[in-house]
């Protein structure tokens, strides 16, 4: 077998399931995955991890020369260097586990080169926009940093990462967001309030044209990752005229299709909701005849005491394009008010 076959046998069965070996704890077994290659350029940029993965494929041509089948390798005869590079091609859950297994494997696990490659690529510039001083003396700590929500670009945004997967969200503030006559104090105001994660939100008071629109950069968010958008918002118990029509949302990404539907800004007093169904169900479903058809979607509450709408999804390729999110609701013409809007949110969908 030549040594570039060795080479990609190796990268083949990167991104293992661990699985203790009896009767040894330290053994470990690592899986061949033919249906999935990992390349192995950029390991090969960093003269550092060459003694291991030298290492490594000795080990293979042993085997071979055996006959054996590579179904159970003892680890532990691996230089750290090597491990190092095998846990950076896996995931940060992954990494942790497998501290578990042997001192190397700790040792290995804790190493900048592993948190680096979970960390994305402009973390630097995250930290350096942060608007509170991030102190942290590894890689590793950063990144366990980050995993908690993170105020950035002058406090408008907020930036988290998925613990297990290193993946990436945002929240725009309202600041961030484009909202027509925010800035007239008769229709909007700024206020503060103690339940957002930001130093305002946007409270309406009372307008006929209610018009939402947010924009992000896909390179900032994770490539090759489903994304949805929500918008994230407070129903007053003073609000009226929200949910007499159903607003209309939008997403697009660069130049591509326009993900439409519509979505209803409903009270949650039942009762309350009851008497203006009774009321004006008549002039509702006149109204509802001049919006696009969609599935009239509703609020949903979330574990920080906000409540969410999801404006749609999209997959987040390795391009760098305009995310534009929206929400509207111009088509009814009635007087509106008592909507608290914190931002858009987006996130990775399960």
């Amino acid at each position: 077998m030549k040594r570039t076959g060795l080479r990609k046998d190796i990268c083949n069965f990167i991104a293992p399931s661990f699985v203790f070996c009896e009767p040894s704890f330290y053994s470990f077994s690592w899986k061949f995955r033919y249906n999935q290659q990992i390349p192995i350029g950029k390991v090969q940029q960093s003269n550092s991890f060459a003694f291991g993965f030298d290492s490594l494929i000795g080990l293979l041509q042993k085997n071979r020369k055996k006959k054996k089948k590579m179904e159970c390798l003892d680890m532990n005869v691996l230089p750290e260097s090597c491990v190092a590079v095998i846990l950076s091609l896996t995931s940060p859950a992954d990494a942790c586990k497998s501290s578990l297994v042997s001192s190397t494997f700790q040792s290995a696990s804790e190493s900048d080169s592993v948190w680096e490659r979970f960390l994305p690529s402009d973390y630097g510039e995250i930290v350096s926009k942060a608007s509170d001083n991030l102190e942290f003396s590894s890689k590793k700590e950063l990144y366990l940093l980050l995993c908690n929500p993170v105020l950035v670009a002058d406090g408008k945004m907020s930036f988290k990462l998925e613990r297990s997967t290193g993946r990436i969200s945002y929240i725009l503030s309202a600041r961030e967001l484009s909202i027509t006559w925010s800035n007239d104090p008769m229709y909007w105001v700024w206020k503060s309030i103690p339940e957002s994660r930001f130093a305002e939100v946007a409270e309406l008071k009372t307008v006929s044209w209610l018009e939402i629109h947010g924009k992000i950069r896909s390179k900032t968010l994770t490539p090759n990752t489903r994304y949805g958008a929500y918008l994230l918002l407070k129903i007053t118990d003073r609000a009226f005229g929200l949910d007499l029509i159903p607003s209309e949302i939008s997403l697009e990404v660069g130049n591509g299709a326009k993900f439409t539907n519509t979505a209803y800004l409903r009270s949650q007093d039942s009762k309350k909701q009851r008497m203006e169904d009774l009321f004006y169900g008549n002039r509702k479903q006149m109204l509802k005849s001049r919006v696009i058809e969609g599935e009239d979607r509703v609020l949903s509450e979330r574990e920080d005491g906000w409540m969410e709408i999801e404006l749609g999804e999209f997959f987040n390729g390795e391009g760098d394009k305009a995310v534009k999110m929206s929400l509207m609701e111009v088509k009814g013409h009635q007087l509106k008010g008592g909507l608290i809007v914190e931002g858009i949110e987006l996130r990775p969908k399960s």
